[in-house]
C-alpha cells in the first residue's frame, strides 16, 4: 500500500512539474521573454482545436495560461464594466468571470480598456485595472475570489494605460509611467501591502513590464528600462544596483519605451519610438564598471512589438511589418525583409526555431529564426489582432478582436 502511495504520489508530482514548465504566467511568457523550448504547432485557420467568443470590446490583453486555465483581462463594449475571465485551456469553455465597475474613457484607437496582461503565480492572479481615471492593481485566487486591491493613483496619458505586472519571490511589480509621473512599485503578493517604489523621472509615457536578469556569479537584478533610464534594482528592496541614463540628442524628441530591454551575452538591448515614425535601439554593456553604450539604430527598429533574443542574434517584426534579424553584438543587420503589408502591434513569439507574427488584420507568418533569410509560411485569421499571442503545453493561443483562437493538439 506504501508503495503504491508512494509511485501514485512521485505521478501526480511528475504532472504537476510538466503543467509548470509549460506555464505561459505573464505577458511575454516565462520572464517576459517571449520564448519557450519546443516545436510550434500548426496555424491552421479553418480547424483551431477551439475558438470562443471574448464579450466586450476590442482585445489588447493578452491570454496567460497556468496550469491547464487561460486567464484573460476584457471590458464591455459601452466601458461600464472590466473583467478577468477563466477558462480551461483543453476546450475553452469559461469556468468563471469575475466583474468589476468602469468608466469608458478616451484611449488609443489601438487600445483598449483593458489592455494589461494578468500574472500568476500559481497560488493567486494579479490584474493592473482602469476604471477610466484611476489605475489599481488587484490579486484573486483561482477560483476568482478577490484578495487584494490597491490602488495606484490617477493615470493620465493620451494613450491610455498599457501597463502589465509581474511576481517574483512573493513580490508583485508594477511600473506606473504617464505623463505626470512614474514609479516602479513593490507589493507584498500575499497582502497587497506595499513593501517599496522607487520613484522615477517622467519625460512620457512608458508602459514597459520589469523583467528578471539572472546572471552566474551575481545576484539576481529587476530590470526596468523607461524614456528616462534603465534602471537595475535588487527586487527585494528597491535599493538601486546601477542606472544607465538615456541620452538624447539636441533637438530629439525622448521617444516612449514600450517593449522591455533583452539581454544578450552582456547587453542589454533598449528600443522606443514614438506615432511620428521616430524609432531608435541601443545596446549598453552592462558588464563593465559603468553601463556603456556601444551600438545605437536610429531608424528601422520596432516601436510596439518586443524583441526576441537567440543564439546571440536579436530578431524583430517593426510596426509596418517588416521582419529583421540582426548581430547583438554590433546591431549590424543579417537581413530585413517584408513580411505583411499592414500594420503590427502584436510581440511576435519564439517556439524552438521558429518566430510565429501576427498582424493586425489578423495574418498570421511563421519565419525561421536563422541568420539567413527564409520565405515564411502565411495564413489569415479573417480577424483583427491588436494583443500578443502566448503559447503553453504545445498550444498558440491568439487573441482576436472578438475571438480568442486556440491552435494544437488535445
Amino acid at each position: 500500500m506504501s508503495r503504491t502511495c508512494l509511485l501514485s504520489l512521485l505521478a501526480s508530482t511528475f504532472a504537476l512539474a510538466l503543467g509548470q514548465a509549460g506555464d505561459w504566467p505573464r505577458f511575454r511568457g516565462p520572464n517576459g521573454s517571449g520564448t519557450v523550448a519546443g516545436t510550434l504547432p500548426d496555424i491552421d485557420p479553418a480547424h483551431p482545436l477551439w475558438a470562443v467568443k471574448v464579450p466586450g470590446g476590442k482585445g489588447v490583453s493578452s491570454p496567460i495560461i497556468v496550469d491547464g486555465k487561460v486567464y484573460l483581462q476584457s471590458a464591455s463594449a459601452d466601458g461600464k464594466a472590466r473583467s478577468l475571465m477563466c477558462l480551461n485551456a483543453a476546450d475553452g469553455k469559461t469556468l468563471w468571470t469575475k466583474e468589476l465597475p468602469g468608466n469608458k474613457a478616451s484611449a488609443h484607437a489601438k487600445n483598449s480598456l483593458a489592455s494589461g496582461t494578468p500574472a500568476c503565480d500559481g497560488t493567486q492572479i494579479y490584474c493592473a485595472w482602469w476604471d477610466g481615471s484611476a489605475v489599481s492593481l488587484a490579486a484573486y485566487d483561482l477560483t476568482g475570489k478577490e484578495a487584494w486591491q490597491a490602488s495606484l493613483g490617477s493615470y493620465v496619458s493620451q494613450h491610455g494605460p498599457g501597463f502589465s505586472p509581474m511576481v517574483h519571490n512573493g513580490l508583485v511589480f508594477v511600473n506606473v509611467d504617464d505623463d505626470k509621473h512614474a514609479e516602479l512599485v513593490a507589493f507584498d503578493a500575499k497582502t497587497g501591502q506595499k513593501k517599496w517604489f522607487a520613484e522615477r523621472k517622467h519625460v512620457r509615457a512608458s508602459y514597459t513590464t520589469p523583467f528578471l536578469l539572472e546572471r552566474p556569479g551575481k545576484p539576481a537584478e529587476l530590470i526596468l528600462g523607461t524614456t528616462t533610464a534603465i534602471t537595475s534594482y535588487q527586487p527585494a528592496t528597491g535599493k538601486v544596483n546601477w542606472e544607465y541614463t538615456m541620452v538624447w540628442a539636441k533637438g530629439d524628441m525622448p521617444l516612449r519605451v514600450i517593449g522591455h530591454p533583452v539581454y544578450v551575452n552582456g547587453l542589454l538591448v533598449v528600443y522606443c519610438g514614438d506615432g511620428g515614425g521616430s524609432r531608435y535601439m541601443a545596446a549598453i554593456d552592462i558588464d563593465g564598471k559603468k553601463p556603456t553604450k556601444v551600438w545605437d539604430l536610429k531608424k528601422d527598429t520596432p516601436y510596439v512589438p518586443c524583441l526576441l533574443v537567440k543564439d546571440n542574434r536579436l530578431f524583430w517584426i517593426g510596426d509596418k511589418g517588416v521582419a529583421a534579424c540582426a548581430e547583438a553584438k554590433t546591431g549590424k543587420a543579417a537581413w530585413a525583409e517584408r513580411v505583411f503589408t499592414g500594420d503590427v502591434t502584436a510581440s511576435p513569439i519564439l517556439v524552438g526555431d521558429k518566430i510565429l507574427m501576427v498582424s493586425e488584420k489578423g495574418e498570421v507568418a511563421v519565419v525561421k529564426a536563422d541568420k539567413e533569410y527564409e520565405e515564411p509560411a502565411k495564413v489569415s485569421l479573417d480577424e483583427g489582432v491588436y494583443a500578443s499571442p502566448a503559447i503553453a503545453d504545445g498550444r498558440v493561443y491568439i487573441r482576436g478582436v472578438n475571438t480568442l483562437f486556440c491552435f494544437g493538439k488535445k
